[in-house]
C-alpha cells in the first residue's frame, strides 16, 4: 500500500504508562514507523519525558478535569496546523478533540464498554461521549468481537459496516526468563509457589476475590505467596491502602516498569486475573502465557474469545471456586505445563506483524476514493 501521513490520539502511552491502551498503541505506532509511514503519536507527559522522535507528549495541568480541557486544547491546535491521510484517536476521550479540531473524518478505537458497565462514576458522561463518538466516527476499530456485539446493546442504531475488529498483539519481549526470575525471587525474598496479578487496580478487576481466594489456599498450603503489582484508581485508593496495612502476607508492589514486566510474569507459577466485566481484551493473560505461566482467569465471554482453551476459567465473584481452581493447578505439574505448551502455537496469531497487517487493510479502505 502507499505511504500515508498518519496522526495516532492516546491519552497514554507506554512506557510513561503502562495500562493496556498504552501498550497497544505504543506497539501500533512502531510497526506503522517500521512499514515507511510517517507516524505522530500524540499523548500526555504524565510520569516521564519519553524522548522519542514522532511522539509528541503534552505537558498537563495536573489537577482533576483540568488536565482533560488542557490536552484537548493542544490537540486541537496541533490538528489545525498540520495535515493527515489518517487521524486515529485511541479512545472516545482522545477522539473528542478531532471532531472539535473540525475534523471531518476519523478512526476511533472502542477498547471496551466499562462505563455501561460497571459504574465508575455518578455522573455518565462517559456513556454519552462513547455514544456520540461512535456515531461520529468514519471507523470504527474494536478488539475483540466481543465489543463489536456489545454495540448492538449498547448503541444498536450504529452502522454496523463501519465497525471492524482488530486485536491486540504481544510484544516480542514477552518471553520466559528462568533466570532473571530466579533473581527477582531472591531479590524480594519470596520462597515458595508464587500467585501473581499486575494491571490496573480498580472495583471490576476483582483483585479482593483474589486476595481472599489466596487466604483460603494458605490455610491449606502455607507457603504459598500472592504478589500484586499495579496502582490503584482513584476510587480505590483508600481501599487499596488498608490491603496494604492490613494484608501483610500479599506483596504489593505498587508500579512496576514495563521493561521489568516479563520478569514477573516469568516468576509467577500462576497468572490470575479476575475482573467481573468490562474487559474488552485481556491482554496480560496473553503476556503471562507467552512468558511461560499458566492462567486461571473469571469465565466472562472475552477471555473465553481471546484465550479459547488456554486457560482455566472460573465464575467471577465467587472466591472458593477460584481458590478451588488454584489448588488444582498448583498441585498439578503435567496440567501447568501443559496448558503452557498447547498455548504457544495458539498465541502467534497475536503477533504484532499480524496485527499490524490487519489494521494497514482498514487504513487503505479508509483512504480509498
Amino acid at each position: 500500500m502507499k505511504k500515508l501521513k498518519i496522526c495516532l490520539i492516546s491519552l497514554t502511552v507506554s512506557p510513561d504508562m503502562v495500562d493496556g491502551e498504552a501498550k497497544v498503541i505504543k506497539a501500533l505506532f512502531e510497526y506503522l514507523k517500521k512499514q515507511g509511514h510517517s507516524v505522530k503519536l500524540l499523548t500526555g507527559k504524565w510520569n516521564k519525558e519519553l524522548d522519542i522522535p514522532d511522539i509528541i507528549q503534552f505537558n498537563l495541568i495536573r489537577k482533576r478535569f483540568l488536565w482533560v480541557l488542557h490536552f484537548y486544547l493542544q490537540v486541537i491546535r496541533y490538528l489545525r496546523r498540520n495535515k493527515f491521510d489518517i487521524v486515529h484517536a485511541n479512545s472516545a476521550k482522545a477522539a473528542f478533540p478531532v471532531i472539535l479540531s473540525g475534523q471531518k473524518k476519523f478512526i476511533c478505537a472502542i477498547h471496551d464498554f466499562t462505563p455501561f458497565e460497571t459504574q465508575l462514576t455518578k455522573f455518565p458522561l462517559e456513556k454519552l461521549l462513547i455514544k456520540f463518538i461512535s456515531k461520529r466516527a468514519s471507523s470504527i476499530v474494536t478488539v475483540s468481537n466481543f465489543v463489536k456485539q456489545e454495540f448492538q446493546h449498547f448503541i444498536p442504531n450504529i452502522d454496523k459496516d463501519k465497525i471492524e475488529t482488530i486485536y491486540n498483539g504481544i510484544d516480542e519481549k514477552y518471553i520466559p526468563y528462568p533466570t532473571r526470575a530466579q533473581k527477582l525471587r531472591e531479590k524480594l525474598k519470596i520462597y515458595g509457589p508464587i500467585l501473581l496479578y499486575i494491571g490496573r487496580i480498580t472495583r471490576y478487576k476483582g483483585v479482593e476475590g483474589i486476595i481472599e481466594a489466596f487466604k483460603l489456599v494458605k490455610s491449606d498450603n502455607p507457603n504459598v505467596n500472592l504478589v500484586i503489582g499495579g496502582k490503584p484508581d482513584f476510587l480505590m485508593k483508600k481501599e487499596y491502602n488498608d490491603w496494604v496495612e492490613n494484608y501483610k502476607d500479599v506483596r504489593f508492589l505498587g508500579f512496576i516498569p514495563e521493561a521489568d514486566i516479563p520478569f514477573y510474569f516469568s516468576m509467577g507459577d500462576i497468572f490470575i486475573t479476575y475482573s467481573s466485566s468490562s474487559e474488552g481484551f485481556g491482554l496480560t493473560s496473553l503476556e503471562a502465557i507467552s512468558c511461560g505461566t499458566p492462567v486461571i482467569c473469571s469465565e466472562i465471554s472475552v477471555y473465553k474469545e481471546i484465550l479459547e482453551d488456554h486457560a482455566i476459567f472460573v465464575p467471577p465473584n465467587n472466591p472458593i471456586k477460584l481458590a478451588e481452581k488454584i489448588n488444582l493447578l498448583l498441585s498439578d505439574d503435567d496440567l501447568r505445563n501443559q496448558l503452557v505448551r498447547n498455548a504457544q502455537e495458539y498465541i502467534k496469531k497475536y503477533s504484532w506483524n499480524a496485527v499490524g497487517k490487519r489494521l494497514e487493510s482498514v487504513y487503505e479502505e479508509f483512504t480509498s476514493p
